[in-house]
């Protein structure tokens, strides 16, 4: 099976994080995965107002190439309509059940006729370091996410929230397959409302901050407009 090589550093509580070149053998991005029915509605009628149709079921389970992970600090975007979103990451490897952070960087002109085309436009960024799952298990609601999108030359803070808006990490391995996630696999695992509505940054940074064990996983990345002749 065709897949990704991803530089990682994975850390277990209390100790140093050890470095590991992980295969991702699928890439999988969760949407509309919302606790709060309301929270969901909004979400959906932010992407409504781009054009974007609602989704078949919610939430729902969008299948991207795993070559398009990247732990990198730049991506290139056809023209200028792409933006990206924080999202907590499930990751399994070896049997084991990791957490981090990633943005599901989307073509948001593609996006309006074809949500699973725009999936596959853009790289995914992917923050290099994951904790053990069970580290946070007992604690996961209080975890933080939160992202900073670069506009018009200001840094701003673009969204923020608990992964608590989102459904728990079982409740959405349990739907996306029975039988668990499989070895192999990375999940995005949905966002959080954009005050303002989405739009396109030259750079976006996004973080998992957990205040429980006070330590946080950050990544960011150079967003690079190629030209869109058509």
């Amino acid at each position: 099976m065709s897949g990704r090589f991803l530089p990682l550093r994975l850390q277990e509580r209390d100790s140093d994080p050890r470095s590991a070149d992980v295969a991702v053998q699928q890439a999988v991005i969760a949407g509309w995965t919302g606790r709060d029915v309301a929270a969901v509605e909004k979400h959906v009628k932010e992407l409504e107002a781009l054009g974007v149709k609602r989704p078949a079921t919610t939430p729902i389970f969008y299948r991207v190439a795993a070559a398009r992970l990247t732990t990198e600090g730049r991506i290139e975007t056809l023209g200028t309509q792409s933006s990206g979103e924080v999202e907590f990451v499930l990751l399994k490897t070896a049997g084991r059940l990791w957490v981090g952070t990633g943005s599901d960087h989307t073509d948001r002109q593609v996006e309006a006729f074809g949500v699973s085309v725009s999936k596959q436009m853009c790289e995914k960024p992917v923050a290099p370091l994951f904790w053990a799952y069970d580290d946070v298990a007992a604690h996961w609601d209080r975890l933080m996410l939160r992202s900073f999108a670069a506009i018009g030359g200001v840094r701003e803070l673009y969204q923020e929230g608990a992964v608590a808006a989102m459904r728990p990490p079982e409740d959405l391995m349990r739907l996306f397959t029975k039988g668990g996630l499989p070895d192999g696999t990375l999940m995005f695992c949905g966002t959080l409302a954009v005050p303002g509505g989405v739009r396109a940054a030259s750079r976006f940074d996004f973080e998992l901050e957990d205040p429980v064990l006070k330590r946080k996983i950050a990544h960011g990345y150079d967003v690079v407009s190629l030209p869109n002749f058509g």
